[in-house]
């Protein structure tokens, strides 16, 4: 090889070594982020958390996603992209428990703070949105049209609002009772009241109450 061709071959090496570095780095922040934001819920997660644990830069983040919500919304899109998840049965009190649990650990994420007041980042609420209408108010629209019930998106989006609302008001701690309640109870309970909307025949967990003995 001349001498000519040996830097130009040094120098494509070189390039290769940094490409494949900088592959590594993104590929190790955005696992860190998703671990993160799984244990912690996004609002407790910081980008100087996501470095440590990806034994990189923190300022990388920037230069690789752009932000923090970038970042979130990348770790959505290595999961399968947010349509992707499955629906919730807020029918199903286990299913309900279960998700008060992990909101429990981890804190609210950013699509259920979405149905109560719009993200500053656009892109950010975008991606929030999209989650809550594949998860809850796509699902229970389709369930109240089935069962010839009236206003059935409104129906859907009433549902969604509340259970944002009894998730929120949990991790607030803002009525204590309800913060304090075992996820079971709080499942069993949020299932029967929610499920009466989408209920044909009429019968909802208030006529229950107003029906049961002194």
């Amino acid at each position: 090889m001349s001498s000519a061709t040996q830097p130009r071959a040094a120098g494509r090496e070189q390039s290769g070594h940094r490409r494949r570095n900088s592959a590594d780095s993104r590929s190790r922040l955005l696992l860190a982020a998703a671990e993160l934001f799984a244990e912690r819920g996004y609002e407790r997660t910081t980008v100087r958390e996501v470095g440590l644990r990806a034994d990189v830069d923190p300022a990388m983040i920037a230069r690789y996603f752009g932000s923090k919500a970038a970042l979130y919304l990348e770790t959505l899109r290595q999961e399968g992209q947010p349509a992707t998840k499955d629906p919730l049965d807020i029918t199903d009190a286990a299913a309900l428990q279960a998700m008060f649990d992990r909101v429990g650990e981890n804190h609210p994420t950013p699509t259920m703070y979405a149905a109560v007041r719009r993200h500053d980042d656009a892109e950010l609420h975008a991606a929030a949105m999209r989650v809550l209408r594949t998860r809850l108010v796509e699902p229970a629209e389709r369930t109240a049209s089935a069962a010839g019930l009236e206003s059935p998106e409104l129906r859907a989006e009433i549902i969604t609002a509340a259970l944002a609302g009894i998730v929120l008001s949990r991790a607030s701690k803002a009525l204590p009772r309800l913060a304090d309640a075992p996820s079971a109870d709080v499942g069993r309970l949020v299932a029967k009241l929610l499920g009466g909307l989408l209920d044909a025949s009429g019968k909802s967990y208030a006529h229950e109450v107003m029906a049961a003995p002194e």
